[in-house]
């Protein structure tokens, strides 16, 4: 009778175990592609790029290298097979499966991997068209596969993806605020800015470290302003320098009366550039006005922008304008092009008269 009852309790503990046995073999990689609809030879449109301000992020479909004869641990990034951070994460959690990479853009891990860093030229257009030259920074690369087979011939096709991404390196930085662009798929490019590690901050102190506060009735004029333009979460290759830095009387910077704080060598007498192409912060002060036009107005208001640049850490020394010579030609400058302006909020400035008669604080 014992015997009996061991033997149909261990009837269901088998069949319940040839169950797992053939589900976990039901999903293995390969068995899990070959019913997938991405199980196809591999295209262009497999891979997806997002250039981010400190990591590049791709995929590419895990079932179509499946479909080739390879696996997750044949593809890396340039065919950098024996660097582990080249490799990609599988992730089998999403449908389609993917295989990601995460590739930071600082110096040392663009290198690791053997992917290009390339600068380039174009001439500026729109906001920028003062500029002779604008760079962008191009990061480009490739995903490929590893044969495993050990003769001297294949039958396994070769699978390579290309990508880029092409980061523009002028920005306008001024009374909105902005972010990254989002995911986008791309075949071999992508676009990215850094614009989102820019911001713009006031302060009432040489050191910077209290904030600005605008009273509702305004700052007195010839109140000393100090402005912070500053990248945080920014790859350390770059340093902040500005190009142009202008009040307007309107939150939209090229649709009213401006007025040029320094452009250049070209400065108002009251503007004093502190800090520039130095470091990841640029600094400069000048002295709160107010706009002619506001005349019947006991408080005038207005709102800055700086055309603000990216520069190499060492080339910025040479990009700073050369005020020494009594003739100016068309400024050259790092940058992006007018599609690609980007704002970041310096926030609203209001200057007041009291009885009358300017004061100064």
């Amino acid at each position: 009778m014992n015997t009996y009852r061991l033997r149909t309790m261990w009837l269901p503990l088998l069949v319940c175990q040839l169950c797992l046995i053939l589900r976990s073999e039901a999903q293995t990689p390969s068995t899990f592609c070959n019913m997938h609809s991405t199980f196809r030879p591999p295209v262009n449109s497999d891979i997806t790029v997002t250039c981010g301000t400190e990591v590049m992020e791709l995929s590419i479909l895990l079932c179509p290298v499946y479909f080739g004869g390879y696996n997750e641990t044949l593809m890396a990034l340039n065919a950098q097979f024996i660097f582990p951070g080249c490799h990609g994460i599988p992730d089998w959690n999403i449908d389609p499966p993917i295989l990601k990479f995460n590739l930071s853009i600082t110096a040392d891990a663009v290198a690791v991997c053997s992917n290009t860093f390339r600068i380039t030229n174009e001439v500026g257009t729109g906001l920028f068209s003062d500029f002779s030259n604008v760079q962008f920074v191009n990061i480009s690369g490739t995903i490929n596969s590893l044969d495993p087979s050990a003769s001297i011939v294949t039958y396994r096709r070769q699978i390579i993806y290309m990508f880029s991404c092409r980061y523009p390196l002028q920005y306008l930085v001024n009374n909105s605020k902005v972010t990254v662009s989002g995911v986008s798929l791309a075949v071999r490019d992508n676009e990215g800015s850094f614009v989102s590690t820019l911001s713009m901050w006031l302060y009432s102190d040489t050191d910077y470290t209290q904030q600005l506060i605008v009273p509702e009735n305004g700052i007195n004029l010839k109140t000393r302003i100090f402005v912070e333009v500053k990248a945080t979460s920014l790859t350390e290759r770059f340093h902040v320098l500005l190009d142009r830095c202008y009040a307007t009387t309107s939150p939209v910077p090229n649709n009213s009366t401006y007025y040029d704080l320094f452009v250049g060598c070209t400065r108002d007498r009251k503007t004093r550039v502190e800090l520039n192409g130095a470091s990841q912060n640029a600094h400069f002060s000048f002295e709160a006005f107010r706009f002619i036009e506001h005349k019947n107005m006991t408080i005038s208001t207005f709102y800055l922008h700086c055309v603000t640049r990216l520069c190499e850490v060492s080339s910025c020394s040479s990009l700073l304008p050369n005020c020494s010579g009594s003739s100016r030609k068309k400024r050259e400058a790092q940058g992006g092009l007018a599609n690609d302006q980007a704002t970041v909020s310096s926030g609203l400035i209001k200057t007041k008269v009291d009885d009358g008669l300017p004061t100064a604080s």
